[in-house]
């Protein structure tokens, strides 16, 4: 048996080192054993997909070294490798559930089952379908088709007993059926969910391990039925320890930059990233601190990771970065790696033409241009002082402008322009006072050129990650504080809309 493992990422977002920790993991189990590694997109939720988001996939996959055998760009014998394009597919295997037995169509509408997890909160009962469609006739079911009534498909569950999951790491788990829910298989758009796509993809594609995180752990028993009502082979499951934050939380973009690009923009070697993905939970056998990937597959067992919660820790990733950078770089090859970063020409002219309309020397570039190279600036809260806002509403407009642009996906000037526009409109503030306290979490001050074109040019990912590191300047939100927040963002606009 050839050993098969894949990566699925949602190109919904940020390419996420927790989607490289998984991808590291597979990939170096699968060439330890001698065997192929995929990637595969999952983009069936084709509201929020992107193809810009595929691509930033890849490339950060890439830029870290974690290549794959098959996927969407390089093609491969189990094509293709996006779901979006596998519709046929599933819809053949949702029909084949139907006619074995294993599931049925669900009429009820959104509004139904709202309320039905209304009364269960109120209830305290577990939140779940309650079977209502589950037993209409057939003559009910082709009334309701001919009516053209919408409706999903959903997988019938066992109403007694255990599910017995066997894992890798953690042994043999065990799931009372009557907590599994009855999965929607196909929406009512046609499109699979998530679950049905999942284990088709994995059973035709010949993966034979699957292993992914452990928030995939409760939905193992519907895989496991899937495949036998489908009569498949089950493939082995591995669940993961997930990434945490220093406090043992989940690993969260509020705590933690979660993007990989945003490691890669702040001077990261891929090197040394890759190599502290590695020591999250595992370790060579003989402790030590440093190592390719190359190295991680020659000595890679499974086994041997640990299911305690691994810390990610940006300290102590700075640490191992530093150490690659003064060890294991010559002068040109450290000179090299900084004309690859941001010591280009390509990345100085984006922001030279406002650099030369303040200059009066070439000398006055360097300073000037200082806040396009750093990191996270080394700012004081006095920077913020405001002649108009106390430091509660500048905190606010940073933590709500954090937000606007964390759901900005075309990153331009003119769409960022727009979301602080439409926020200061909003907040009941002029545009320039909502401006400043953004121009110096950006620049460092406020009397840099067009904050709007910087970030245009830092990115989503430095531009975020300035603006929370601003809020914490400021001393950070507590959670009572977060909580009212977050009830007058969603608010936001409603009375000028009313």
């Amino acid at each position: 048996m050839t050993v098969r493992t894949r990566v699925a990422p949602s190109p919904t977002g940020d390419p996420h080192v927790g989607t490289a920790y998984i991808a590291l993991f597979n990939m170096a189990f699968a060439k330890s054993q001698g065997g192929q590694f995929l990637l595969r997109i999952e983009d069936t939720d084709q509201v929020r997909s992107t193809r810009e988001s595929e691509q930033q996939i890849m490339e950060s996959l890439r830029w870290l070294g974690l290549d794959w055998d098959e996927g969407p760009d390089n093609g491969g014998p189990c094509g293709p490798y996006r779901q979006s394009e596998r519709r046929d597919i599933y819809d053949k295997h949702g029909k084949e559930l139907l006619e074995k037995g294993h599931a049925f169509r669900c009429f009820c509408s959104s509004e139904r089952l709202d309320e039905l997890r209304k009364e269960q909160e109120a209830n305290k009962e577990g939140s779940g379908y309650d079977g209502r469609c589950l037993h209409l006739s057939e003559e009910d079911v082709q009334a309701k088709l001919d009516a053209g009534e919408p409706h999903v498909i959903r997988m019938k569950i066992p109403e007694e007993g255990t599910c017995k999951i066997n894992d890798m790491l953690r042994g043999e788990i065990e799931i009372d059926w009557k907590q599994v829910d009855m999965q929607v298989l196909v929406k009512a758009d046609g499109m699979p969910t998530y679950h049905l796509a999942n284990v088709v993809d994995d059973h035709l594609m010949g993966i034979t391990h699957v292993i992914r995180g452990e928030e995939w752990i409760n939905s193992a028993p519907k895989h496991i039925l899937l495949y036998q009502y489908f009569g498949w082979d089950m493939p082995t499951l591995c669940h993961m320890p997930l990434l945490r934050n220093p406090d043992k939380s989940k690993l969260s973009k509020r705590k933690n930059p979660t993007s990989i690009t945003y490691y890669r923009d702040m001077g990261f070697l891929p090197e040394a990233v890759v190599n502290y993905l590695g020591r999250m939970g595992w370790s060579m056998p003989d402790e030590r601190e440093k190592f390719t990937v190359v190295e991680m597959i020659e000595n890679f067992d499974i086994n041997r990771v640990s299911l305690g919660g691994p810390i990610f820790d940006q300290e102590k990733l700075s640490w191992l970065n530093g150490s690659w950078i003064r060890e294991n770089l010559s002068v040109d090859e450290f000179a090299e790696r900084l004309h690859g970063w941001l010591l280009n020409e390509q990345y100085i002219k984006k922001f030279l033409p406002f650099a030369k309309e303040r200059s009066e020397h070439l000398s006055d570039f360097a300073p000037m241009a200082n806040f396009m190279f750093s990191g996270m600036l080394d700012l004081q809260p006095e920077a913020f002082a405001h002649k108009k806002l106390d430091e509660d509403q500048v905190k606010k407009v940073l933590q709500f402008a954090l937000w606007k642009l964390e759901a900005q996906r075309q990153w331009n000037k003119d769409n960022i322009f727009g979301d602080i526009k439409t926020l200061a409109k909003d907040m009941g503030f002029k545009i320039g006072d909502c401006m400043q306290p953004i121009f110096v979490a950006i620049a460092g001050t406020p009397n840099s050129w067009s904050v709007v074109d910087s970030m245009e040019i830092l990115g989503p990912d430095m531009s975020r990650a300035r603006l929370r590191h601003a809020i914490n300047i400021l001393g950070g939100v507590s959670k009572k504080q977060m909580k009212k927040m977050e009830k007058e963002f969603r608010t936001l606009g409603q009375e000028a809309q009313a």
